[in-house]
């Protein structure tokens, strides 16, 4: 891995054994981008710039009409001086004006990787920074853009310093993240969109003239477009094919797009939503903006993820849970939602205890005058009448037969009907003389505010302080509106969605670093807030409320190309289930399930005893590969196609195991076989069930014939293991 400056050439080449990305500095002023892509061990500008007297382009050197920051191939760019595409940065000044001409001043290439300011992001202590420096002379502003390339990934991160250098303030009114042109517009466009009880739904459609973008301004990532932006070659799958994938490390509103421009190149730009956003820069001060992972793989989408899935486990989420398994649970919601009593949670926890379910989650309705969801928000203490002898004394039974213990919240929340209201109605979110909007009738604290913040890491460290709460599921059921703020002047309104972030992440950082050893689970009515930003501080995710197994081959499917699966919670739920109706088998919900960070949300006490002896052998299965389930490496094989079949694979060193779903059954089932592709081809395999023994290279290319299937969502596994020698 090197970073290095070549001055015969005026290029920064950053590259370890997989990649290189090339930056140039023309006319000692502007940053250009010259390559990103697989690895070139020297560089001498074979891919020259072209230079032509384009129509409508202005020249920043007025005799020399053949150079034009309109149709350069930039690192970063604005609106209103010399290029019409869209824009990284904005400025306004105290007059009004917009503005800028930031040219190049000086670099530092530095071995490490710093936290970034207020803000979730990578570690990469050994990794490498390539700081450039962009000044405003005019207006004593200063930029700084960071890239960190990884040694061990095809991985470079980028974001971006925006300081105030001189006397008067001025307004950050676009903070963008990164701005990258590539020279072509052949690709395309893979975004993951969706809905509630829909997330992580995979479009792809070809790049066409224009602006294509995704965002959001509901305050949140949102389960309706994921910060994530991929570009591939039009023949890439799975398997083959070149594709780049750009991923958001932030929770709140973003924008993510792509510019194919007049020229035929592709301009990728990711930040914070500029729709919602501005920052008054004080003189000397500066503002951070977050991280955006840049991922290439030349091996197609599988090849992504697999970087996507060891960068975020190794390099963001918290490091004591890096290789920490996951117990499996029973939540309480399904089965209970808000009707139970402690004797009821107890006999419910200790049959789960019996089946083997190592830790019993309790779920909402626990708190204040809780019954329904229109009160209590706020209130965080126990409800006597449903729990008399309290918290703790739950927490004492659970822990007293080696099960543990956890607990939801929704801190972020408040209900009109709650004490803290009474007390505290300045503490939400709201703009004077309007109606506060409720959702679901409850409103949004302003998290922006410090007393708000000291008070949820109060009261969550209340709870936890005692050692009794092994686990906490922090939930966030609707989006921002009448975002305002008591406290800040009229000019820096538009700032509270970002300090809203900001606020949420230092109440996060507070806990999680007070508690490392307590697992929290992130959602937001499922994956409504399912981010990069979030897992850095939780690291799981509750993935989507919708647990139909079918619904979850899909949901799952789609977050599998950013996400490892032990990042996404999974539960086997009753049938017929609570969110579409459907009737699916037992053992198809728990395949499905057992293939994301498993554990079940059911009526226990109701199920037959046919379905208690599945449910303990099922437990036993999973225990028995909770290591490759959790920590193998995990494989798409067989994208959903038209009947919503798919397969996926698991394997380590000593295993692997494939789960098939036949989706919708089919008239005439056409002869089918599954290849494994990712085995290790020169090792044998032995199928536990039959006994039989293949080698890798036999199941990655002549696959496994799909037997006919006869009944819908219908789900089959193989589980083989790794022969040390073939035995004859």
């Amino acid at each position: 891995m090197t970073i290095f400056f070549d001055d015969s050439q005026n290029i920064f080449h950053l590259s370890n054994n997989t990649i290189s990305y090339i930056i140039g500095i023309e006319k000692e002023k502007y940053l250009t981008h010259r390559y990103f892509g697989p690895y070139l061990n020297s560089y001498h500008q074979v891919n020259q710039l072209q230079h032509i007297d384009r129509g409508f382009a202005t020249n920043p050197i007025s005799e020399e009409r053949t150079f034009s920051l309109n149709t350069l191939p930039l690192e970063t760019s604005t609106q209103g001086s010399l290029d019409y595409r869209v824009s990284n940065y904005q400025f306004r000044n105290s007059e009004g004006f917009r503005i800028t001409d930031f040219v190049y001043d000086r670099f530092e290439i530095l071995q490490g990787k710093s936290p970034l300011k207020e803000l979730p992001s990578l570690r990469g202590e050994t990794q490498q920074t390539l700081e450039i420096y962009l000044i405003d002379p005019v207006q004593s502003l200063e930029m700084v853009l960071r890239y960190t390339i990884y040694d061990d990934l095809p991985v470079i991160t980028r974001n971006v310093e925006y300081q105030n250098n001189g006397v008067q303030p001025i307004y950050l009114e676009n903070a963008g993240s990164m701005l990258l042109d590539l020279p072509r517009s052949d690709f395309d466009l893979l975004t993951l969109n969706g809905s509630h009880t829909n997330e992580a739904t995979i479009h792809r459609q070809p790049l066409h003239p224009g602006i294509q973008k995704i965002s959001s301004t509901r305050g949140t990532s949102s389960p309706q477009h994921h910060p994530f932006l991929g570009l591939a070659d039009r023949y890439t799958n799975e398997d083959q094919g070149q594709v780049y994938g750009f991923h958001f490390i932030y929770s709140g509103n973003f924008v993510a797009q792509a510019e194919v421009e007049q020229y035929g190149s592709t301009r990728i730009q990711m930040g914070i939503n500029p729709e919602t956003f501005e920052w008054k820069l004080i003189p000397e001060s500066s503002f951070q903006t977050p991280e955006v992972v840049l991922n290439f793989s030349e091996q197609g989408f599988n090849q992504l993820s697999q970087t996507f899935h060891k960068l975020y486990q190794n390099y963001l989420i918290p490091e004591y849970w890096q290789e920490q398994e996951r117990p499996i649970l029973l939540n309480s919601w399904e089965g209970n939602y808000f009707d139970f009593t402690e004797e009821d949670l107890i006999s419910q926890a200790k049959q789960a205890h019996d089946l083997g379910i190592e830790l019993f989650v309790l779920d909402d309705g626990w708190f204040g005058q809780r019954e329904d969801d229109t009160t209590s928000l706020g209130d965080w203490v126990v409800n006597k009448t449903k729990l008399p002898n309290g918290i703790e004394h739950v927490a004492d039974i659970l822990h007293q037969q080696n099960m543990k213990f956890g607990l939801w919240f929704e801190p972020e929340m408040i209900s009109v009907k709650s004490h803290l209201f009474e007390v505290h109605p300045e503490w939400s979110l709201q703009v004077p003389d309007y109606p506060q909007t409720q959702g679901r009738q409850q409103l949004v604290l302003n998290l922006s505010l410090p007393q708000v913040q000291d008070y949820l890491i109060q009261v969550l460290s209340n709870y936890l302080s005692s050692n009794k709460i092994d686990y906490i599921k922090w939930d966030m059921n609707r989006h921002l509106t009448e975002v305002g703020s008591f406290i800040l002047p009229n000019d820096q309104q538009k700032e509270v969605s970002h300090r809203y972030v900001l606020g949420l992440y230092h109440i996060l950082s507070e806990v999680t670093k007070q508690f490392p050893h307590v697992l929290f689970e992130n959602c937001s009515s499922g994956g409504g807030r399912f981010d990069p930003g979030m897992v850095a501080y939780m690291p799981q995710t509750w993935t989507s409320d919708n647990t139909d197994a079918l619904c979850r081959t899909q949901i799952q499917y789609g977050y599998s190309y950013l996400y490892p699966p032990i990042m996404m919670g999974a539960h086997v739920s009753d049938s017929p289930n609570h969110q579409v109706g459907r009737n699916t088998p037992l053992e198809s919900r728990f395949l499905i399930a057992m293939s994301g960070n498993f554990g079940y949300e059911l009526a226990i006490e109701k199920q037959s005893p046919q379905a208690l002896a599945e449910i303990k052998e099922q437990i036993t299965f999973y225990k028995k590969h909770r290591r490759l389930l959790q920590f193998g490496q995990f494989y798409r094989v067989k994208e959903i196609d038209s009947t919503y079949a798919t397969a996926w694979l698991f394997k380590n060193e000593t295993e692997a195991l494939l789960v098939y779903s036949n989706g919708l059954a089919q008239p005439a089932q056409p002869v089918q076989y599954v290849k494994t592709n990712y085995l290790d081809a020169s090792a044998h395999y032995k199928d536990t069930e039959t006994g039989n023994i293949y080698s890798g290279s036999e199941l990655n290319h002549a696959g496994i014939l799909v037997p006919r299937i006869k009944g819908d969502f219908q789900c089959f596994y193989k589980h083989w293991t790794v022969l040390d020698e073939l035995t004859k």
